[in-house]
């Protein structure tokens, strides 16, 4: 005889509840208010020395946005540094990936925390200390080049700055891709090596055609997480522009964003600008997931 289901009373929602409270408080209000902000504006009532108030201007902040020349350029400028980060951060770390799983590699370990150390380092620290490498007056780069007779590379100028800039992100993103991809080599069968090896392919073929068509999952998910990570790329620009005068304060849209917000005092379209960056995350993102969702997890 089939015994009754119990019913879980009101403990799974007493057990939620903490969760669902800080969702609303630190995810779902922070939105829902840039969005009330982005939809409103400051307007001067009564002339030059009337009353500033706040009015309802609906989509006017978002066209402002999407036609205002700092945030278009700093647009065109991010997505020149992303298609030099993300392939290149991620290309490096299958490498490493798939080198350190190569059996009989020495010094395994002593390479795997080498290379991941300089994701530990937080941003702006690790864009200060590329920026006195990168400075004209005390980089050791320029010695060694002027010391072998070759021309001094200047890494700050308009033509230069952006791959410094990018040299950054790739330095500090390598690292953790290689993690997440190493990991998941390690939890394919060994078997399937072994039956390879035997039916006498190379490690390079092992490499291509075993290991690299399973790390399809965890390839699409680093990849997602290095566009996202660049479309918000923000402290290593803004950390290196006192030392140049090729990045302006609008660089990026971050920080485009941050200098109407703090500087200019125009939080209104500060706020559109932000929903306007998150949407297009969210979009490209899941564009991305979608065209290689059937590859990688074939559905």
């Amino acid at each position: 005889m089939r015994r009754p289901r119990r019913s879980a009373g009101p403990t799974p929602y007493v057990m939620l509840s903490p969760a669902v409270v800080l969702l609303v408080l630190f995810l779902l209000v922070p939105i829902g208010y840039t969005v009330w902000l982005s939809l409103r504006a400051s307007r001067v009532t009564g002339g030059g020395l009337g009353l500033r108030v706040e009015r309802f201007v609906g989509l006017e902040n978002y066209a402002d946005v999407l036609s205002h020349p700092d945030y278009v350029d700093g647009l065109v400028r991010l997505l020149g540094y992303g298609a030099i980060v993300v392939p290149t951060m991620m290309g490096l770390a299958l490498l490493f990936a798939l080198l350190l799983d190569t059996p009989g590699v020495r010094f395994a370990r002593a390479s795997r925390i080498g290379i991941f150390l300089p994701y530990a380092v937080p941003g702006v620290i690790a864009s200060l200390l590329w920026g006195f490498l990168y400075l004209p007056k005390v980089s050791p780069i320029r010695d060694a080049a002027e010391g072998l007779g070759l021309p001094a590379p200047d890494f700050l100028t308009q033509g230069s700055v952006l791959y410094a800039v990018a040299n950054i992100g790739v330095w500090g993103g390598v690292g953790f891709n290689m993690i997440v991809l190493y990991t998941a080599l390690r939890g394919i069968p060994q078997e399937l090596y072994d039956a390879a090896r035997i039916d006498g392919a190379t490690e390079v073929q092992i490499a291509l055609r075993v290991k690299l068509p399973l790390l399809t999952p965890a390839l699409v998910m680093t990849g997602i997480f290095a566009l996202i990570s660049t479309l918000q790329v923000f402290s290593e620009p803004a950390t290196l522009r006192p030392l140049t005068d090729a990045i302006p304060s609008t660089w990026v849209p971050l920080m485009a964003v941050y200098t109407d917000a703090f500087v200019n005092s125009d939080i209104h379209t500060a706020a559109a600008a932000s929903v306007v960056l998150a949407l297009g995350t969210l979009v490209v993102s899941a564009t991305v997931l979608r065209m290689l969702q059937k590859r990688a997890f074939g559905s």
